[in-house]
């Protein structure tokens, strides 16, 4: 019996191709995961990220006072270069196939375009997830200096509610880079517009009265916030589930449609 692949007219519309089987999506993922860990400025990205980590630690565990130094506030201070810097390698894998001119070899040996987008946001997210693992880690150890060299107490209690939603607002992050690549489809544009874009509308919508009074349901730096602190409410899910339509939703759907239109030459 024969199988069969999927290939994509000029029209849109996917024929068939029969005596070959179609790319599987745990190999598409893998190839993304692959271009952004396995090259120069993935590399370089992901060491700089862990480097920052590292030394945000330092002060929390050198500075202010020992009876402070906890398992849980080191956590927060580790993940503050992994949500601020993550996002970068999902909006270069993004862009990779626009940036390195890699379009048509991608989407001549794959031509579901919206697989390979998806492949994309997962892959970024496995990294992150993973990278932010590793600042648990580096958090772990400098609870451990702080133990040995502050006589610190030791605290090791995790709130796990408030763990998980850190990870959800990495996770969040995450996808709004990959939704700026995809849309972009140009890797300083989308990186400068990923960190210009919502700060000068923070600033519009904190000067602004009348902004300000409802700036978190649509600003999501301040839907975020709840989420960081782990005091989230239930208007406060609200707020988040509005702005990470306008910010996360919104851009991911309009790149996809993007893409799946655009001609690769």
């Amino acid at each position: 019996m024969s199988t069969t692949a999927v290939g994509q007219t000029s029209a849109g519309q996917f024929r068939t191709i029969r005596g070959q089987a179609p790319v599987p999506f745990s190999r598409l993922l893998q190839v993304e995961i692959r271009k952004q860990v396995d090259t120069r400025s993935g590399r370089a990205l992901l060491v700089v990220i862990a480097a920052l980590t590292a030394l945000i630690l330092i002060p929390g565990v050198v500075v202010g006072r020992a009876d402070d130094v906890t398992f849980r506030s080191l956590i927060g201070l580790a993940s503050s270069p992994q949500l601020m810097l993550l996002p970068v390698i999902g909006i270069l894998a993004a862009t990779s196939e626009w940036s390195q001119r890699t379009g048509l070899v991608t989407f001549a040996l794959e031509p579901r375009r919206h697989l390979v987008i998806l492949a994309k946001l997962a892959g970024a997210l496995l990294v992150g997830i993973a990278s932010f693992l590793v600042a648990i880690g580096f958090a772990a150890v400098a609870q451990v200096a702080a133990t040995i060299f502050r006589d610190s107490p030791g605290d090791w209690a995790i709130v796990w509610s408030a763990l998980g939603q850190t990870f959800l607002a990495l996770v969040i992050m995450i996808a709004q880079g990959v939704g700026f690549g995809i849309l972009l489809q140009n890797s300083a544009v989308a990186i400068v517009t990923f960190f210009v874009l919502p700060t000068l509308f923070s600033i519009v919508t904190s000067v602004v009265s009348f902004l300000s009074s409802t700036a978190a349901w649509y600003d999501l730096s301040v839907a975020t916030s709840p989420l960081l602190s782990g005091d989230i409410n239930g208007e406060g899910w609200a707020k988040l589930a509005v702005a990470s339509l306008i910010w996360v939703v919104a851009p991911l759907g309009a790149g996809l449609v993007r893409v799946l239109r655009r001609e690769v030459k």
